[in-house]
């Protein structure tokens, strides 16, 4: 192990706080802190030093420009949107020019700049303290998952220097960890923390999980990556609760095993396809235990498998009780889900079960998620389904897509099937499964109508789309170049 390397895991069992803790009683007319204490310090400085040259060449600037509401405080905006200039981080995790960032940091963008880091030979023979700048180049969304707020730029570069994944599933609590990003545009910062929680929730019901940190995480640092003692990508910083908007120590990332399966999948398809295996997990309490005469009363049973599913052809029931996952022991409902999220579709994984007296093995087909909007990007090409004014990528609802979709409100339509990532973007509140079935109050039957409704309408013009979002109408405002 190198110097740096043992320096950092030093600390990690207290030797940083045993050498302060040294120095800070020390009276006053003492003799300088001894030179094997100072070695320590100088040791853990060094190892902090070369850490940051090692991740730095990876860490990028995302400046972004899109449409935002004017301040709602202003007078007289009468709820105008203007032409805002805002950023975020993002990390290179491919040397050809791919780039991990938040959803958030580039949705509604019209245009996407990255700031990217010097080559490290100039960082390392400047005599100068100011860093030199590097390129800043233009960049595309290769896709976007907004259930993981999660984006995949590319810019067209080669020869970048990408960090290394790391195994999220590793990390424990109070390992040291490191943030680094553009906090209020101070490019290329580091904080250091501790990692303070695994496996946090938004809410209760939530399928992503996050890592939680107290390494200061401002706005600007998302996207950014947070790294272990290694430099190795542990998480993508994606949110912070604060009263005052800023750091008060309860950051959350992305964990890099959900980060790096986003990544492929969107790098080989343009989207993210989630997967189920066509059960409802619920959590065993004493009392479901004793009703149902369960032979545990922890853990996780089978509450449903739906007809049709994977599950029921791998022959599940209801009532199994699920011990194992891949070996990982199932403690919970929740659980089961979250170790299924972001496994990719057309995987095995293996189930190991106990009915009554009897304990079984199942291997069971992960399948695509019917209710994942992002399943109708299969369904177009850029060539054919384009709407360029819209942005988006879209299908004619004929018999074959309604079978996908819910009950319709009306006949006809175009369906949303996925953001057009070279297109021009208006707007960000179209989603994938929309249905637009009239444009400033005309009927639209299929892609023609579409596209000559929006033909009649010149640069600045309004255009209002009547959208069915799930079962629900609803109007979209649009103001097109």
């Amino acid at each position: 192990m190198s110097g740096a390397r043992a320096s950092l895991r030093a600390l990690r069992t207290g030797t940083l706080a045993a050498c302060l803790a040294a120095a800070a009683v020390l009276p006053a007319d003492a003799q300088p802190v001894s030179r094997r204490l100072a070695a320590q310090l100088n040791d853990l400085s060094d190892a902090f030093e070369q850490l940051a040259a090692r991740v730095g060449p990876s860490v990028v600037q995302v400046v972004v420009t899109g449409y935002g509401e004017v301040d709602i405080d202003a007078e007289n905006t009468g709820g105008l949107l203007t032409l805002q200039r805002t950023g975020g981080s993002g990390v290179i995790v491919s040397a050809d020019g791919y780039i991990v960032t938040n959803a958030h940091v580039v949705e509604g963008a019209r245009r996407i700049k990255v700031s990217l880091p010097p080559p490290p030979v100039a960082a390392r023979d400047r005599r100068s303290i100011l860093k030199p700048r590097g390129r800043t180049v233009g960049a595309r969304i290769v896709g976007l998952d907004r259930e993981t707020d999660l984006a995949v730029l590319k810019v067209d570069e080669t020869g970048l220097v990408a960090m290394p994944f790391g195994d999220s599933d590793s990390l424990r609590q109070g390992q040291l960890v490191f943030a680094f990003g553009s906090p209020l545009g101070l490019e290329n910062s580091m904080t250091m923390g501790v990692l303070s929680a695994i496996g946090r929730q938004r809410e209760a019901d939530d399928p992503m999980v996050y890592l939680q940190t107290d390494a200061p995480i401002n706005p600007g640092s998302s996207g950014g990556p947070l790294v272990d003692a290694e430099g190795r990508l542990m998480g993508i910083n994606t949110y912070i609760l604060s009263s005052s908007g800023g750091n008060e120590g309860i950051g959350f990332a992305a964990p890099s095993n959900i980060v790096r399966s986003v990544f492929e999948q969107i790098r080989a398809g343009g989207r993210m396809r989630r997967g189920t295996i066509g059960v409802f997990p619920q959590t065993i309490t004493p009392t479901m235990a004793e009703g149902l005469t369960l032979a545990r009363d922890t853990g996780v049973v089978l509450g449903d498998v739906y007809p049709g599913g994977p599950g029921e052809a791998a022959g599940l029931e209801p009532g199994d009780i699920v011990l194992t996952l891949d070996g990982r022991p199932m403690e919970n409902g929740r659980q089961l889900e979250v170790n299924l999220y972001g496994r990719r579709v057309g995987d095995h994984v293996t189930l190991q079960i106990q009915r009554g007296n009897d304990l079984k093995t199942v291997p069971v087909q992960i399948l695509e998620r019917e209710d994942d909007p992002e399943r109708f990007a299969e369904l177009v090409s850029p060539e054919e389904n384009l709407i360029a004014r819209l942005g988006i990528l879209g299908v004619e609802v004929d018999a074959k897509v309604r079978e996908l979709l819910p009950p319709l409100r009306r006949s006809g339509g175009v369906l949303v099937a996925a953001r057009a990532a070279d297109a021009p973007v208006l707007d960000q509140s179209l989603r994938a499964g929309d249905i637009i079935t009239a444009v400033n109050g005309t009927l639209i039957a299929g892609l023609a109508d579409l596209r000559e409704a929006l033909g009649g309408i010149g640069p600045g013009g309004a255009c209002v789309l009547h959208v069915q979002r799930g079962e629900q109408l609803l109007f979209i405002t649009l103001e097109l170049d």
